[in-house]
């Protein structure tokens, strides 16, 4: 529903921000509680007051803020590091500065802090909490590989001996290697494989986008991508959305430790989406909130409408059809029903005045009401409010034959509107070239995206569905 794995699917930055969050939280929970009870009882913890008058009142919040800009500056904010080394990096040693830092502006503005045991007693409090809060989140972070709600779901493609080279390192649990592909199967016998490796083993000329949408794959790493022997494989993977990187087997010593799988192997990525991290997880926060306001503000429409299909043709009252959505995946896209239940080819394309159509259906098409039941997609998690439109699976097949970068529309999830929606590019796509228009946005869209340019395209929506109607 709230579609974790991608949030953590590049780095673990959303996390790393919630765990700093929730740290100065109880930080400062910690010290208001200790600087009350030092004089007060437990009945007194709601008094604020008491607090603020108290001697260690700008101490604390000069301490709290020192270390939030610290402990940012030290931490890798890319990777959550487990280790008790990064503890002492990323929390003690901030702790320390800002002590020097906060000693300091008390000492040049001549402002009185009375240094006793009572200081003393607060930094080991600090650093207490601290330690418990790294020790929790350490939990926290290994729950969710172990419940694979942050796992990455990886291919590998290579020889075997580099995919054996991969096998015989101990990667962390977050990389769950579910399939294979052998550059040089031909040389081996299939069976020993597979036995020996225990994940499906495939070769260069399978189906690469029935793989990717059966094992539900969130990354593809191409060993030694650069060789001359992946090049055929490459040029067959690169036209995919999903992330795709290069990862040199040749190990590594880096004391920065960036850039590097496991602190061994660098890589590169050939292939990536800008959508993971806090801002794809702000994202997901605000299309749930917008989506129950929308079904809520929409529902007399909604309940006309569906009164109205009744009326006119019976039931069913809801469509539904596969639609592809992230990284290829299938998923039943929700709509009113707007055509007659005589049977006819579902892949053909609804045009302007299509004997098909109910007459309460080209009003529910015109203004796009037959889409707001995908609110509810989005409630699901398989669709947001902004992003490429979602086609049908066959147009998918069609037009990616025709289009090289065609499959890169789905490097997130599928939108009820979109970029190339509010460009005038709504409706019915009846021939190649104007698909291609709305590829050229789409893609646009997927390259720049930012939650202020969703929020745009939110507004302009509301402008475009009276302007360019839609068939």
């Amino acid at each position: 529903m709230f579609r974790l794995e991608k949030v953590f699917q590049n780095d673990d930055s959303g996390f790393i921000f919630f765990t700093g969050f929730f740290k100065l939280i109880i930080l400062f929970l910690t010290l208001y509680t200790s600087v009350i009870l030092k004089n007060d009882t437990i009945y007194d913890l709601f008094n604020p007051e008491i607090f603020n008058n108290s001697e260690y009142f700008l101490y604390i919040l000069l301490i709290i803020f020192f270390y939030f800009i610290f402990s940012y500056s030290f931490k890798n904010k890319r990777f959550y590091k487990k280790n008790f080394i990064s503890f002492l990096k990323d929390d003690i040693l901030s702790v320390i500065i800002s002590n020097l830092v906060t000693f300091s502006i008390f000492f040049i503005f001549s402002m009185e802090l009375k240094l006793n045991i009572y200081l003393i007693y607060l930094n080991i409090f600090i650093i207490i909490t601290l330690l418990i809060s790294h020790i929790y989140f350490n939990k926290v972070y290994q729950n969710l590989i172990d419940k694979n709600i942050i796992q990455k779901n990886v291919m590998l493609i290579g020889t075997y001996k580099e995919i054996l080279k991969i096998f015989s390192e101990k990667f962390d649990k977050i990389y769950v290697f579910k399939c294979c592909i052998i550059s040089d199967l031909k040389s081996f016998n299939i069976n020993l494989i597979k036995s020996e490796l225990k994940i499906p083993v495939f070769n260069e000329n399978e189906d690469i986008r029935s793989i990717l949408e059966y094992h539900s794959l969130g990354q593809i790493w191409i060993l030694n991508g650069h060789d001359k022997n992946k090049k055929k494989i490459f040029e067959k993977i690169i036209k995919y959305s999903v992330d795709t990187l290069n990862v040199k087997l040749e190990k590594t010593f880096d004391l920065k430790g960036k850039n590097l799988l496991e602190n061994k192997y660098k890589y590169e990525f050939f292939e990536w989406s800008r959508f993971f991290g806090i801002n794809l997880f702000l994202k997901i926060i605000i299309d749930k909130i917008l989506s129950l306001i929308f079904l809520l503000i929409s529902s007399p429409i909604l309940i006309i409408s569906i009164i109205g299909i009744y009326i006119e043709d019976g039931y069913p009252i809801l469509f539904t059809q596969n639609r592809t959505g992230w990284d290829g995946r299938r998923f039943k896209i929700y709509k009113l029903r707007t055509l007659k239940k005589t049977s006819f080819d579902k892949t053909q394309q609804v045009s302007k005045d299509d004997i098909r159509l109910l007459k309460i259906g080209k009003i529910l098409r015109r203004y796009s009401i037959d889409e707001l039941p995908q609110f509810l997609n989005v409630l699901n998690g398989d669709m947001s409010i902004v992003g490429p439109r979602p086609h049908m699976v066959e147009h998918d097949i069609h037009y990616s034959s025709l289009f090289k970068n065609f499959l890169k529309r789905h490097k997130c999830n599928p939108g009820l509107t979109g970029w190339a929606q509010v460009n005038g590019l709504r409706g019915a796509t009846p021939n190649p070239i104007i698909m291609k228009k709305r590829m050229e946005f789409d893609l646009w869209y997927l390259n720049n995206w930012t939650i202020w340019l969703d929020f745009y395209i939110i507004f302009k929506t509301f402008y475009a569905l009276i302007k360019y109607k839609g068939d």
